[in-house]
């Protein structure tokens, strides 16, 4: 899904508007694409990326952010960092899959300083518009018993919202992000969906190549095809940013919580 979150990467920033020279977090920073391109977009002082997954880490530290920026394993639950440590914390096409959300949120917050923000994109699961969505309807036609998505409710805007009220953030802002790309094919197509780390990948190749072969066709009838063989589609994120207060209020809130 990398040239998925290559696309909104970009359009998220613009929208984040950042301050040079920020010193950013980047939670749950998998192999390092939005370390990557805020590098490129935003001239900021320092870029942090943190990851429970050695081998996310170890990617990302030789990915093009390499050298710029600095990747380490830890958890978004219990952040290594002393408080205020940052001017913004910001997690890419992860918050959904974190189990303990709001000690996450916490977490984001505290390391972040008075009057720095704190924000997240999640592709919208719930109206199944991921970039997964086409071959993921399909094979709920088809009649396969696919496994929900951790955290498919939590992605919604309003949950979103929730969450951030919930953790005293302050002017909560949301918007969604529309990407579109193409494939050249249908074999471009699969082959981008069906790494084999996935769960969709495992249940497909436990079918037989009766049951591959027309699963496969009923995929082709849920893509749209443009001349040429070329299979373009749109996939939604689900954007938010909200403030660290600087008032006494919003310190004692958070002490409460």
């Amino acid at each position: 899904m990398g040239r998925w979150s290559r696309a909104v990467a970009p359009i998220f920033l613009q929208w984040l508007a950042p301050p040079a020279s920020a010193r950013w977090l980047d939670v749950g920073c998998g192999t390092g694409v939005l370390a990557h391109t805020l590098l490129e977009l935003s001239s900021p002082a320092r870029v942090i990326g943190i990851d429970p997954e050695v081998a996310q880490i170890a990617q990302a530290s030789r990915g093009p952010a390499a050298g710029r920026a600095t990747f380490q394993v830890a958890n978004a639950r219990r952040l290594p960092f002393a408080d205020a440590s940052f001017d913004i914390a910001a997690s890419a096409l992860v918050l959904n899959f974190i189990a303990e959300r709001s000690q996450a949120m916490g977490e984001k917050r505290r390391v972040t300083r008075a009057g720095g923000s704190v924000a997240a994109y999640v592709w919208d699961f719930a109206e199944e518009l991921s970039p997964s969505g086409p071959l993921l309807r399909a094979m709920r036609r088809f009649g396969v018993d696919v496994p929900a998505i951790p955290g498919t409710a939590e992605s919604r805007i309003a949950a979103l919202r929730l969450l951030f009220e919930q953790a005293a953030l302050e002017r909560i802002k949301t918007t969604t992000i529309e990407v579109c790309l193409a494939y050249r094919d249908f074999q471009d197509f699969w082959q981008a969906q069906t790494p084999s780390y996935y769960p969709t990948t495992k249940i497909i190749a436990s079918m037989t190549e009766s049951e591959r072969t027309r699963l496969m066709r009923a995929v082709r009838a849920e893509l749209p095809t443009a001349p040429g063989g070329v299979i373009e589609y749109f996939a939604r994120a689900n954007a938010i940013k909200a403030r660290v207060p600087r008032s006494m209020r919003g310190q004692l809130l958070d002490k409460r919580a």
